[in-house]
């Protein structure tokens, strides 16, 4: 199937222009059965994992109903978290960018309410944001959705699972009773049955596999080639008692030698321990639970997603919108006693064609809870034999990148070809010795190889970027 695919479906010619700049080639599964009926205006509840394709798909959704001429929000994503908000907000502005005057504005918590209430006047076209700020702008005023055409609730059972069902409810009784109404979830928990039901208007259902790690590729992303590739998820289980699960964790990570890892645990108490032994055993290792503040969360993340740290603890809650592309395995500390979470774990691995290591901890006491996950999925659950888990000779590996911190980001105008420039040119760093780049508004964080991080910071501090310069530092 070519780019014409795009075309048939539907599209506009600037649409279609904008996803041929972005590289996009196919159609994945869940864009083929859903964009037909997204784009004639019927409510769409999807199954299918981070991963699968849904932006495109909703975001076109989204931009086809929009008039610019209108100076109204026409078109409410709402995400569970931050982070997600900003990834949604990101794509949609991709594929708008041959649409000129469009206006995507995200708003979420854990930044000033008195900046975001001066960005919705005049009101934007399109609002990616979480539902507590979203409910908090909706009912001071500051927010009105009376022209609101089509409404997404995406990741819809991870917002249910962290309690946002009273707060969707209310927001939904201040958006217009006509409108369209897609909904995308990766799992499909009794309580989104009932939420459906109560929002939506005769919707088409698309039960896509449980397990579908079609690749999804960021906005600025290279075509892959192996996007379309079926999963190469390989998933063991090994028996331990609970005193022996530190001990296995750092056997797993040294026999398979993953290039980065995320240790799912159910509690915030369990993720600092762990982590702390990691890393006491010298591991390249962050923790991530819901206690940190927005700004420490967002450096756990930007470490891990950029090679500077290999592996990561974290709670499933303290994860969710958590979508990174070359996870080499996810451990589970312990089994969750509900089977889908424990799907929507392991489809953080074996994405795009690349494979990936499921790799699960399961006392005596457990295996009822692997026994659900195989019913589940409808595999046979394959057991494995850990010979050693005591002292080795092997020794963890060192992360090969370090993240250096600029002081100034989309706020002070820069862009990722203005701080590659600076490294490339003046500092004189090879282009193999940067990484990922990544802008927030007040800063950027940049992977650089572990041996020329110093040059780096020396070489930013002494110099200037766009004739300015900036407070530049290290994370370790």
């Amino acid at each position: 199937m070519s780019l014409d695919a795009f075309a048939a479906a539907g599209l506009s010619p600037a649409l279609c222009r904008a996803i041929e700049v972005l590289g996009f080639q196919t159609l994945t599964p869940i864009q083929e059965r859903s964009l037909p009926p997204i784009l004639a205006g019927r409510d769409v509840l999807a199954l299918g994992p981070t991963g699968s394709g849904k932006t495109l798909a909703f975001a076109a959704g989204l931009l086809t109903r929009v008039d610019i001429s209108v100076q109204q929000v026409q078109g409410l994503v709402v995400c569970p978290t931050r982070e997600l908000a900003e990834q949604v907000s990101a794509e949609v502005r991709k594929l708008a960018r041959f649409m000129p005057n469009l206006r995507v504005l995200t708003l979420y918590g854990g930044v000033p309410k008195r900046a975001q209430v001066a960005s919705l006047s005049p009101p934007p076209h399109i609002v990616v944001g979480t539902p507590g700020r979203l409910l908090d702008h909706l009912t001071r005023g500051s927010l009105t959705l009376a022209g609101l055409r089509v409404l997404v609730l995406d990741e819809a059972d991870r917002m249910l699972d962290l309690g946002f069902a009273d707060n969707i409810a209310d927001l939904v009784k201040l958006t217009p009773r006509k409108r369209q109404t897609l909904l995308f979830s990766a799992t499909f928990p009794s309580s989104l049955s009932t939420l459906a039901k109560s929002l939506m208007n005769d919707p088409l259902s698309l039960l896509a596999e449980t397990i579908d790690n079609e690749s999804e590729k960021e906005a600025n992303a290279a075509p892959d080639p192996d996007a379309n590739a079926a999963p190469k998820i390989e998933q063991l289980f090994f028996e331990v008692e609970s005193s022996q699960r530190l001990d296995f964790v750092r056997a797993l990570l040294l026999e398979y030698r993953p290039t980065s890892a995320l240790v799912f645990c159910h509690t915030r108490e369990d993720t600092r321990d762990v982590a702390a032994s990691l890393s006491k055993q010298g591991f390249s290792v962050l923790a991530l639970s819901g206690e940190l503040e927005q700004r420490e969360r967002e450096e756990v993340l930007v470490r891990f997603s950029n090679g500077s740290c290999m592996v990561l603890v974290a709670t499933d809650v303290a994860a969710r919108g958590l979508d990174i592309k070359a996870i080499g395995a996810v451990i589970a500390w312990e089994l969750p006693k509900d089977p889908d979470v424990h799907i929507h774990r392991i489809g953080r691995t074996g994405r795009a064609g690349k494979s990936g290591l499921a790799l699960s901890l399961c006392t005596p006491r457990e295996r009822d809870r692997a026994a659900a996950i195989a019913e589940r999925q409808g595999l046979s659950l394959k057991w494995a034999v850990l010979e050693r888990t005591g002292a080795s000779k092997a020794r963890p590996g060192v992360a090969s990148m370090r993240t250096v911190v600029i002081e100034g980001g989309r706020a002070d105008k820069l862009r990722p070809g203005d701080v590659l420039g600076a490294l490339c040119g003046e500092i004189g760093l090879a282009g193999d010795d940067v990484g990922q780049i990544t802008l927030t508004t007040t800063r950027t964080f940049v992977a650089i190889r572990r041996e020329r991080s110093q040059d780096a910071v020396s070489g930013l501090r002494a110099g200037k970027i766009k004739r300015r310069t900036y407070r530049v530092s290290l994370l370790d």
